[in-house]
């Protein structure tokens, strides 16, 4: 009887102690606004994404976003801070974001010292303009590997630093258009991020020319992946804290509004990505689909604050990926948000969180946030 009455207060204890300790994190309710989508028509199940192969392996970690230029080179940049040139298959350096050490991609805990390099284009002088996730904007020379830092992440904007610059675009006349995914989570606590499902982000534009940043949107949920229509008279924007994506318009009488072009997706859609034939690629990091006996899982806990909290107390970060399903999945849109067709890749067997969706000199590349290769498929010709 006495060791049950100890065991009893012990456990009481334990509760009591666990209810009391802060939590990292101050989440809101959220619920979608229906289950996901059936997987029929455009959305049915094919093995068209396993149809490729795996490049640089243990070479390239987390190739998260690519651009290209004329002359056939792709760039793009990994988890250990480091910024790539690809060119006929051959890997070549180009530079290091923040501080060159041994211990740069092994650890998450030492991105905000080598930096994380995500969106990436060339300008109209051919030089890189690298949104670093840490670090903040810069301008990178891709023969040189020369860095010019255009604007700190401690200085932000509007008296608010970035906390997780993102996606990156750059408009006909130069303007860059960026993403900071949250003000108070960086890229290491990104689960942190979508599971409080807070809205802290911003659009933003950056002028280099004068050097003038100004504020398009705020108050948005873990904005992301952002891609110009033909005539760049719209953008899309990926919201992928809650499976959205909006349209942004620039140009004609809805210009500085916003709509929701897509909600309730089959996932959480990352980069967004213009296609050769007037379409746009999403990369799905994380599906939504029912598993056997429960429903999606951040559909489940997403209603309930107190779970959440509770949740990111007892359990690791790193513990969290076990619960997200090695499944790949591309969407292609059309201008007004219809889903049109889709890529899947079931068990994972050639990728799975899928990132970015890059085409270029017949290949499509696919980025990933953290697996150590470089999955591409060969499109037919």
């Amino acid at each position: 009887m006495i060791r049950r009455c100890a065991l009893f207060v012990a456990v009481v204890a334990v509760l009591v102690g666990l209810y009391l300790m802060p939590s990292p994190i101050d989440p809101e309710p959220f619920i979608f606004e229906g289950p996901p989508p059936a997987l029929e028509g455009p959305l049915k199940v094919n093995n068209r994404l396993q149809q490729g192969r795996r490049l640089f392996s243990g070479q390239l970690k987390g190739p998260e976003s690519f651009t290209a230029d004329e002359e056939g080179n792709v760039y793009t940049g990994t988890v250990d801070g480091k910024l790539w040139r690809i060119h006929q298959d051959q890997l070549h350096f180009i530079t290091q974001m923040g501080q060159n050490i041994p211990e740069c991609g092994t650890s998450t805990d030492y991105e905000p010292v080598c930096g994380r390099p995500h969106g990436l284009r060339l300008d109209s002088e051919g030089q890189l303009i690298v949104a670093d996730s840490y670090l903040g904007l810069f301008r990178v020379n891709p023969q040189s590997g020369e860095k010019t830092l255009l604007l700190s992440s401690k200085e932000g904007a509007d008296g608010i630093p970035f906390g997780f610059l993102n996606g990156l675009e750059i408009s006909g006349n130069g303007t860059v258009f960026f993403t900071d995914s949250s003000s108070r989570w960086g890229r290491r606590h990104v689960r942190y991020e979508v599971i409080e499902t807070n809205h802290l982000g911003r659009l933003l534009t950056y002028d280099p020319e004068t050097g003038l940043v100004k504020t398009l949107l705020d108050s948005l949920y873990m904005p992301n992946g952002i891609a110009f229509s033909p005539e760049e008279d719209f953008l899309l924007m990926a919201e992928t804290s809650i499976g959205r994506i909006l349209r942004y318009w620039l140009k004609g009488p809805k210009a500085g509004t916003k709509e929701v072009l897509l909600n309730n997706m089959p996932g959480y859609p990352d980069n967004i990505r213009a296609s050769d034939r007037g379409t746009f690629l999403v990369g799905i990091t994380t599906i939504r689909f029912p598993g056997r006996l429960l429903p999606p899982f951040l559909d489940l806990i997403g209603p309930y604050p107190v779970i959440k909290r509770f949740m990111t107390k007892v359990v690791p970060l790193s513990w969290y990926s076990i619960l997200l399903p090695r499944y790949g999945l591309v969407l292609e849109l059309g201008p007004n948000g219809e889903v049109l067709d889709s890529l899947h890749d079931p068990n994972g067997s050639l990728t799975w969180a899928v990132s970015d969706v890059f085409q270029h000199g017949g290949r499509v590349y696919l980025g990933n946030t953290e697996l150590p290769f470089l999955p591409v498929l060969e499109e037919a010709r």
